[in-house]
């Protein structure tokens, strides 16, 4: 490949694999440090006395520097290494903690959410972030970003996911450097006056104070609450129904303050200001002022960790066209990740959104010149149209792999909302920045209000077409991380084949694709054969799985279904047939058998091989273990959580195994 000969990229590629070995490996801090410096002092030793940059001895240590670089970035980053971190913090009872709020997040149907560094638990200084919930049935106060309150409490660590294949909250907190969580009341918290002010409050302030201007004029509940989300960055106002209409079209992307926006307000920003190349020092007064605009924009978006990632990549390419050197794109975009992403936040590299960020660009830079070089019209509107079809073609390509693995789903007519949209955007983002700019000095007219909402109105109404066209939507697909590395390397070998075609790029090629064939027959054959019973756990409800292939029978009670947290194991365990079955009071397995004892609390006299406990039966279960003498008991999701303590409290006495599924997640029959 081309790309490896561009010596950021190959650096970047380094710190990567430097960042992955600290992620998956644990390392001292001290230790990783010193070994990096002892590093450097020795390739600096090469350098001064061998002079030759060239040397493989002078390549190889460089490596290793940048490698063990990446791994103490990634271990300093983590907010747990810290001997400041409130987890060290010894406690056994609820205490004082001083918390402020850092960020909001978009609440659920039940509660409220916030992002909190915790500044003291009694009279000891700590640091950390903790994710704050407040049940929104007592949320009567709004907190904000920089309020600063103190509560008493007790800190509990985050679970990890309790259903097979299920999204796991707590990987995706830990990657952001979060890993407990409190729960309290509003009335169980007493804000500070006076609280310091940061940039990101003032943000939010500046973000907040728009919306309400905005909130005042006559602009629709839909089309508002997606101006937010294009202009603002805030995605919380907008109707379940419009949201999965994008997801559908394949454009939800349009909806998230990101690389796309940030790239079309640079264009409309240097063609506004092209004039200004007259003049003398035209130019560099073009990148200030462009520089200055995207990080305002950045600004009134709420400068989130998306944002500032996306407006940091332009600030690059502004750069890059200011010294007339497009074709060093590359070279930018590597040296945005590798001296301001990546080498910061380390942990950045483990985020769905700046993987398929980077994804899309990389694959754009790189394959988009290749597509566009098979047809060049002669008619500029034509020849315009094919360009954004070869650019959406190319970041889909981009980013296929991740969305199928992360969203086993695939919108077929993406093409079509994107080459609708994306043109208009420009337009969009110019005149929603005005609105918000004549909203804010009270001159908004009424005539702009219904045209810019009449806009935005038409656009959710093309996404809604294409998202009825089920038939092109491809969903439930499974797709694991074995198959995310080989359509990667398929993807990969395909490119090289097409920018030169010869016998050794058609053989691996072929063999990329045979590759990803068998494994993925492979794992058709497995799941066809796989055999597994297991006790589902969900609040309030008794489940069974029992699956038979590529068959599912769900044992449970006649008025429990199962909840949409399922669909992922069954796509993931390919599942192609399902049915309901009614829960029975013991079923037998090849190595024992199992005891239901449900809400009733009746029971046989007989012995048991394990016991499932459902529906929080009243029972002496010191007494039925002397009776039964069961090896392993189970409580599952429907039980009090009294019930379970006291359970748990006399199997312990008992010597007997208890495995409840709110803690150990799903219960395997072996």
């Amino acid at each position: 490949m081309k790309l490896l000969a561009f010596i950021p990229i190959r650096l970047t590629l380094l710190l990567i694999v430097g960042i992955l070995i600290g992620h998956y490996f644990s390392f001292n801090l001290l230790h990783t440090l010193l070994f990096t410096v002892f590093l450097f002092l020795i390739l600096a030793a090469i350098f001064f006395f061998e002079k030759n940059t060239k040397s493989i001895l002078f390549g190889a240590i460089a490596a290793l520097t940048f490698t063990s670089l990446g791994t103490y970035s990634y271990t300093a980053a983590q907010p747990i290494n810290n001997t400041n971190h409130f987890s060290k913090h010894q406690s056994s009872n609820n205490e004082l903690w001083t918390l402020k709020i850092k960020e909001v997040l978009k609440p659920n149907q039940f509660s409220t959410r916030y992002f909190a560094t915790v500044k003291s638990i009694g009279n000891e200084q700590v640091s950390g972030t903790i994710l704050l919930t407040i049940p929104k049935d007592s949320a009567s106060l709004n907190l904000a970003i920089d309020d600063k309150f103190i509560t008493y409490t007790k800190a509990k660590a985050i679970s990890h996911a309790l259903i097979p294949h299920q999204f796991d909250y707590k990987k995706y907190l830990e990657n952001l450097g979060v890993y407990h969580s409190i729960r309290i009341e509003h009335n169980q918290l007493v804000k500070i006056k006076n609280s310091q002010t940061t940039l990101l409050g003032i943000a939010a302030r500046a973000r907040n104070h728009i919306i309400e201007k905005l909130d005042k004029e006559n602009f629709g509940a839909d089309e508002l609450g997606v101006i937010k989300a294009l202009l603002l960055g805030q995605r919380s106002d907008i109707s379940e129904e419009t949201y999965t209409n994008y997801q559908k079209a394949g454009a939800v992307h349009i909806l998230a303050v990101s690389g796309l926006h940030i790239g079309i307000l640079l264009l409309v920003i240097q063609f506004l200001l092209s004039p200004l190349k007259n003049f003398s020092n035209g130019r560099t007064l073009i990148l200030v002022l462009s520089v200055l605009f995207l990080w305002g924009f950045a600004f009134i978006a709420g400068l989130s960790a998306s944002i500032i990632r996306a407006t940091t990549m332009f600030t690059f390419v502004a750069y890059a066209l200011y010294l007339n050197r497009p074709s060093n794109t590359f070279n930018i975009l590597a040296l945005s990740i590798l001296f301001i992403l990546l080498f910061i936040n380390p942990n950045l590299l483990f985020q769905v959104g700046f993987q398929m960020s980077y994804a899309a660009v990389f694959a754009i830079l790189w394959i988009f010149p290749l597509l566009k070089e098979l047809w060049f019209p002669k008619n500029k509107v034509v020849r315009y149209f094919w360009q954004l079809l070869c650019v959406s073609i190319a970041a889909q390509l981009g980013v296929l792999p991740i969305s199928l693995f992360y969203f086993h789903q695939f919108p077929g007519l993406f093409f079509i909302s994107n080459l609708i949209i994306v043109p208009a955007l420009g337009l969009i983002l110019g005149m929603g920045i005005l609105v918000i700019a004549l909203s804010l000095l009270n001159w908004l007219p009424t005539q702009l209000v219904w045209f810019y909402n009449e806009i935005i109105s038409l656009m959710n109404s093309i996404i809604a077409w294409v998202a009825k066209q089920e038939n092109f939507i491809f969903s439930a697909i499974s797709f694991d991380f074995i198959q995310l590395l080989l359509s990667v390397f398929v993807l990969i070998m395909g490119v090289e084949l097409f920018t030169k075609l010869n016998y050794k790029r058609i053989v691996f090629f072929l063999l990329s694709i045979l590759c990803f064939q068998g494994y993925t027959i492979f794992k058709e054959y497995e799941a066809h054969n796989k055999l597994e019973v297991l006790v589902m756990h969900q609040t309030r409800k008794s489940l069974i799985f029992n699956k038979s292939g590529n068959d599912l029978t769900i044992l449970t009670n006649p008025d429990n279904t199962p909840d949409y947290l399922f669909s992922d194991y069954i796509t993931a365990e390919r599942i192609n047939s399902i049915r309901y079955d009614s829960l029975k009071n013991s079923y037998a397995f090849k190595d024992g058998s199992v005891l239901i004892i449900d809400s009733t609390g009746i029971y046989p006299k007989s012995s048991s091989h394990k016991i499932l406990l459902t529906q929080s039966p009243k029972i002496n279960l010191d007494r039925l273990i002397d009776s039964i003498q069961p090896k392993e008991i189970i409580a599952d999701g429907s039980n009090y959580k009294s019930y379970i303590e006291r359970w748990e409290t006399t199997c312990i006495k008992n010597k007997i195994p208890f495995h409840y599924t709110g803690e150990k997640g799903a219960y395997y029959f072996k």
